[in-house]
């Protein structure tokens, strides 16, 4: 079924405008979807595929931003629990530049964080294809323990699971408890995605981190500018990159995700569903926010057919 549920957070991107501003020079914002979660969504939608959230947003009119995105992007948000007690929807202030850029994320009694077990309950994962997870909304409970019962829920109903570590460390108390908690999650996925950083957490050190993502049935380790590696069931293989003029270097994590599951969903080899992930990150990092600057299918598949020549060998 090509039908996702993405768990984890969803807020209010700030962009300076126009491109190439710095934060303290500007003097107005164009305001998008953000957040890990809305952004991989808002892929999965462009791309074709049916996709609801799994969050909570906060009882303001930042959070009614957010649930407004949502239905401009045909993302299904009645499992969006609107909450209050004085929390607050994620706000991210930043810039639409490569050099020196500037980011700042207020998550002060974030609101996706009070996802709860009760939320993960009421989902009908027998609907669902695949379930979504990003590795913040594990940092904090309730919502850590909605993650792992979202999980075993979706195993259960024979749904895809898939962890984007995301890793973030001012969400967390410490790195051992990133680390424990983490690694309870994995064992709950049947795919890991997440770059070198992420995986050295959960090994103990960076330069372990490949071996580490080596050793899962299905692991997908991102390494930037090189392209990604795959580890599947013992055979591994890599996948280079798109080269672009980048505006920004945000999103493309998102999009790389987003791009991958949609091909898989669409029956393609994972081979391909590699190179279309790489294609969507290109495309990301050449406009102007995360969530609008996800391509629909045909503008994908027009990219990747003009950039065949420059796609980088593995």
């Amino acid at each position: 079924m090509n039908r996702f549920v993405v768990l984890g957070r969803a807020g209010m991107d700030l962009y300076a405008d126009p491109a190439g501003t710095s934060v303290e020079e500007a003097e107005r914002f164009v305001a998008a979807l953000g957040g890990s979660a809305g952004n991989i969504a808002a892929g999965l939608a462009r791309l074709g595929a049916g996709v609801g959230l799994l969050s909570c947003v906060s009882d303001d009119a930042v959070g009614r931003f957010v649930l407004a995105r949502l239905r401009d992007y045909a993302i299904g948000s009645r499992h969006v629990r609107v909450v209050s007690e004085g929390r607050r929807t994620s706000l991210a202030v930043t810039e639409s530049r490569v050099a020196g850029v500037q980011g700042v994320i207020y998550r002060n009694h974030a609101a996706d964080f009070a996802l709860s077990v009760d939320d993960a309950e009421a989902v009908d994962f027998a609907r669902v294809g695949a379930l979504v997870v990003t590795g913040t909304a594990l940092a904090a409970e309730p919502s850590r323990g909605a993650v792992i019962r979202a999980l075993e829920r979706a195993r259960e109903a024979g749904a895809v699971t898939v962890i984007d570590l995301d890793y973030r460390p001012y969400s967390w108390a410490g790195e051992q408890e990133a680390r424990e908690v983490s690694a309870r999650a994995l064992g709950l996925c049947d795919l890991v995605v997440g770059n070198d950083e992420e995986f050295g957490l959960l090994a103990g050190a960076v330069e372990k981190g490949r071996d580490y993502a080596a050793r899962l049935p299905l692991a997908v380790y991102k390494m930037g500018a090189e392209g990604a590696e795959v580890f599947a069931g013992g055979v591994a293989f890599r996948c280079g990159v798109f080269p672009v003029k980048a505006l920004k270097p945000l999103g493309s994590g998102d999009g790389f995700l987003a791009g991958l599951l949609a091909a898989m969903a669409r029956g393609e080899g994972l081979r391909e569903a590699v190179r279309q992930g790489s294609a969507v990150a290109a495309m990301v990092v050449q406009g102007v926010g995360c969530a609008p600057a996800m391509p629909a299918l045909t503008a994908l598949l027009r990219f990747i057919k003009e950039h065949e020549d420059a796609h980088t060998a593995p």
